[in-house]
This record gives structure tokens, C-alpha cells and sequence, in this order.
């Protein structure tokens, strides 16, 4: 297992991954942290007591490397700590659409890459993160991978050419899921309940649904078919749903954030 592990990008994300590693038992001597901003580099350390180096720094001292910044800025960022990474190191990239050919044409041969699409509800320690190994990834810097993303949620493995449909779906899925919760809270309010009432209502009937649906393993459709009596008040909306085109429209949403997926891949290499 690497002996200490850097953060380049402090954002949400970064922060949200150094909070869970801490929790999960890795000592902060063991973290570093690559951060230009001296505001921001201050409140990293009393919070969290990490090192806070420059990006150069980190890469150069790090065993294992987390790249945490928006796509748009690897190629920068890589440019900038390229010629401090060794054959032999981990580099794991958390941009989403950028491909591990795209980093290692970009870093020394032998680096090893993986790629990850994570999601925002890593936040809460309830992420899922996806991975992809690169060219030069052993089974070990890949467990080891896991293992650091495994602190802020669930992983699993896909090919790389199944990374446009993760983030699709758990990458860009939170995003639909707090647009249908919006749209229930209004509903609510629009059908007479005060809005305090009708988010707890709305937050906790996804949660349960959420729960309903890992715990039990029951299809979807099934768990759906259980909820609509004949004639009811579920089949009515459910009706009225299909009406409108709801399915369809998820389907093209999923669509169309896969492509926009590979868009920013193509446009990265």
C-alpha cells in the first residue's frame, strides 16, 4: 500500500475525499495536499492538520497521486507536474470525460493511471465511484485506487469504454434526482402543504425508495407495481407521467449526457 497520498485540486471534491480518507483511519502525516491559494492552504491545515504543498511538491513527495480538477485544467495541470512523476507511481484522475490514454501520453512511462467518475453524494460518505485502469496499472495500485475511493462511498470496476454511460448515470444521476425531488416539493406546496412539510416528505420518500431498493434487490418495476392499486391515486399519476414523456425524457437525458461525455474526451485528446 502507498505510504502517502496527495491531493491535487481542493475543491468540493478534493475536500470531500480528504475528509473521508481522515475518517477512515489514514493519518493526516500521511496526506498531502497541493494548494496554490495561501487562504485556502491555512484552512486545509487547521482543519484537517495535512500537509499543504505546492502541486510540484506534492506530486514529487506523494506515492500515490489523486488528481481532483476540472477537465478543462488537467492538461495544465499535468504540464505543470509531469516531469515531477516516476515510473512506478499511482495517478488516479477524477476529471470526468478524460481518458487514461489522454493522462498518459501527458506523464513519464510507467505511471500508473486510473480513471474514476465520482458523484457529488460522496460528500455525505455516500458516492459512487467507478474506475478504470490504465495501460500500466498492476491489480495492487488498482486495490489501492479502491481502496481510497472506498472512503467516501461504494466502487465498482468497468471497462473504460463503459466510463461515458457511468457518468451519465451516477456521474451526472444526482443531478437528475434532486431536479425530481425540486419538482415533488413544489407539488406538494401547489397541492396545500407548507414547504417544510413537503420537503421532509419528498427527502425522505427517495431515501426510503433508495433504501427499499438496495436492500431488497427487487426490480424496480416490481417495487412500482406494489405502490399502484388498480384505478388508484398512483396509476392516475403514473398515467399522467407517461402522458407527458417522463421515461423518454430520462432515456434522452442519459443519451445525451453520454455523449456530451465523449465530447469533452475528444476535445481533451
Amino acid at each position: 500500500m502507498s505510504t502517502r497520498t496527495a491531493l491535487i485540486g481542493a475543491g468540493m471534491m478534493g475536500e470531500a475525499i480528504l475528509a473521508g480518507l481522515i475518517r477512515a483511519g489514514r493519518s493526516p502525516e500521511a496526506l498531502l495536499v497541493g494548494e496554490k491559494r495561501p487562504e485556502r492552504a491555512a484552512e486545509l491545515q487547521e482543519q484537517y492538520a495535512v500537509g499543504v504543498v505546492s502541486n510540484v511538491d506534492a506530486a514529487t513527495r506523494a506515492d500515490t497521486v489523486l488528481l481532483v480538477v476540472k477537465p478543462q485544467d488537467v492538461a495544465a495541470v499535468l504540464a505543470e507536474i509531469g516531469p515531477a512523476l516516476r515510473p512506478g507511481q499511482l495517478l488516479v484522475s477524477l476529471a470526468a470525460g478524460i481518458t487514461t490514454a489522454f493522462v498518459e501520453e501527458r506523464v513519464p512511462e510507467g505511471v500508473a493511471v486510473v480513471r474514476v467518475m465520482p458523484n457529488t453524494p460522496a460528500l455525505v460518505a455516500q458516492g459512487m465511484s467507478v474506475l478504470s485502469p490504465g495501460s500500466a496499472c498492476s491489480e495492487e495500485q488498482l486495490t489501492e485506487a479502491e481502496a481510497l475511493l472506498g472512503a467516501v462511498g461504494r466502487v465498482v470496476r468497468v471497462p473504460e469504454s463503459q466510463q461515458d454511460a457511468v457518468t451519465a448515470i451516477s456521474g451526472s444521476g444526482p443531478a437528475y434526482l434532486f431536479y425530481v425531488a425540486d419538482a415533488l416539493i413544489e407539488g406538494g406546496v401547489h397541492a396545500g402543504l407548507p414547504r417544510p412539510v413537503a420537503t421532509e416528505l419528498a427527502v425522505q420518500t427517495l431515501l426510503g425508495s433508495a433504501t427499499l431498493l438496495r436492500e431488497t434487490g427487487t426490480h424496480p418495476a416490481v417495487l412500482r407495481e406494489q405502490v399502484t392499486s388498480p384505478a388508484g391515486t398512483t396509476a392516475a399519476a403514473l398515467r399522467r407521467l407517461d402522458d407527458h414523456g417522463v421515461r423518454a425524457a430520462f432515456l434522452a437525458a442519459v443519451e445525451a449526457a453520454a455523449a456530451r461525455s465523449r465530447e469533452l474526451g475528444s476535445a481533451g485528446s
